[in-house]
């Protein structure tokens, strides 16, 4: 089989697998002992075996996914997500919007200590969404928010999809810790202005708590919630980001810490029920096991393909764009947010980086850049139907009423503004690399 028909002969595979609903990892397995077969034949397979042990299994820095993992699980588990909302939405309870900001403030402070979106998602949408619509928020930006704000837990460090970029790319940890945190957080800022603004413009979207509400807390009582339900996760932020940007600790050291630290908080605001400790570790192994399975097929999807001819393939098709290299990276983060209607952001890294990574170093694009610039298009990735994860997160908790449709609509502005992010990064590359310059003389 030529190069070009065993190209579309593994992505067409893919998608028919992925549409019949059996597990990615599974699909891209098959998929690459299929395109064996058809292409360069069987014997690659040998090949592919010592790429995945020395690519997946024998790959240190890969160490910290199950690590950040547990951390986030521990955190979760320990109740201090809730009792923080609580404090913050209190705090801003007389501003137009204040719930809506509220849920901002603290997914990105979940999104800095977790970096599970479906957790992220799951619990705002609980503790959250039922009293926005209670205080008649507008259905489209109370879901809209919760969504957009818990997918950026993969963005802002740490988060596991930068640890996978890192592994994949020659840009270590450190460095795609630093290039995203501006980007994530200039995200966060940009999705509290969109509140602000639009409550401004509608104030029936967002009303404010009432004040007999507000006033059964003491101002001495809420400063006593921020002390105690705010600032232990900001210590974990400060303890993972501030022993890996101080050249203290490598991201897997980090890790460490950071679960340590959750443990501890585990302790003093959790249950400390050796149940709840076991679930814990057992959800964390689901989630570290789906990773590496994904992994493990993707190192033989991209193995076959590029035997069999396909980077070659896709090398000439995006060097044929016009507008030369502008027009080579515009199609490949748009093919980028294609993916991501399909595929997880998992699939979309192990896929894309082997086929993109070495294009963009030949055309001489800082690879940190690019790498951070297709972490911010991957945010769509959640959102964007059909297989959005975060609508299906949040329909999963959400109450009667709210449909899938109000979802869709939901997403539309917050996509939007991800766009207007990524407009903003090729025009100021320095929001990505000014960062790891200052922190790491990158």
């Amino acid at each position: 089989m030529s190069a070009e028909l065993l190209t579309l002969f593994m992505f067409g595979g893919l998608l028919i697998g992925l549409f019949m609903g059996h597990p990615l990892a599974f699909v891209l397995g098959g998929v690459a002992v299929l395109g064996a077969v058809l292409g360069p034949g069987v014997k690659v397979l040998g090949t592919l075996i010592n790429n995945i042990y020395g690519n997946a299994m024998d790959n240190y820095v890969l160490v910290a996914i199950p690590l950040f993992v547990l951390m986030a699980r521990f955190l979760n588990d320990s109740g201090v997500t809730e009792r923080m909302f609580d404090a913050m939405r209190l705090l801003l309870a007389n501003l137009r919007g204040g719930l809506a900001l509220t849920v901002v403030i603290v997914s990105v402070l979940l999104a800095a200590t977790t970096g599970i979106v479906g957790a992220s998602i799951a619990v705002m949408g609980m503790i959250a969404l039922v009293p926005m619509l209670k205080y008649h928020y507008n259905k489209e930006l109370s879901t809209g928010v919760i969504m957009a704000s818990g997918c950026l837990g993969i963005l802002i460090p740490p988060s596991i999809m930068l640890i996978l970029m890192a592994s994949y790319s020659p840009v270590s940890v450190g460095a795609l810790f630093a290039g995203a945190l501006v980007p994530g957080l200039m995200l966060g800022v940009m999705y509290a202005l969109y509140v602000l603004v639009i409550c401004w413009i509608k104030p029936s979207y967002g009303p404010p708590v009432p004040a007999a509400e507000r006033a059964e807390t003491s101002t001495r009582e809420l400063l006593i919630m921020l002390a105690k339900y705010v600032v232990p996760p900001m210590g974990l932020i400060l303890g993972v980001l501030g022993s890996l940007f101080t050249g203290i600790a490598t991201a897997t050291e980090a890790s460490a810490i950071g679960v340590s630290i959750a443990f501890l908080l585990f302790l003093i605001f959790g249950d400390r029920k050796a149940s709840t400790c076991y679930r814990t570790l057992i959800d964390a192994s689901k989630t570290t096991t789906m990773v590496m399975l994904v992994l493990v097929g993707a190192t033989a999807f991209t193995g076959v393909f590029s035997r069999g001819g396909g980077m070659s393939v896709i090398h000439d098709v995006v060097m044929a764009m016009p507008g030369g290299t502008i027009g080579a990276l515009i199609l490949m983060l748009f093919l980028v947010f294609i993916l991501g209607m399909f595929l997880d952001w998992t699939g979309i890294v192990l896929l894309s980086f082997p086929i993109m990574l070495p294009i963009v170093e030949n055309m001489g694009v800082d690879v940190l850049w690019f790498v951070v610039m297709v972490a911010v298009v991957l945010q769509t990735s959640f959102l964007t139907p059909p297989f959005g994860y975060a609508l299906f997160y949040l329909k999963g908790v959400a109450p009667k009423g709210v449909e899938i449709v109000d979802l869709y609509k939901a997403v539309i502005p917050f996509c939007a503004l991800i766009v207007l992010a990524c407009v903003l990064m090729a025009f100021f590359p320095a929001l990505v690399t000014g960062l790891p310059s200052m922190l790491l003389g990158y």
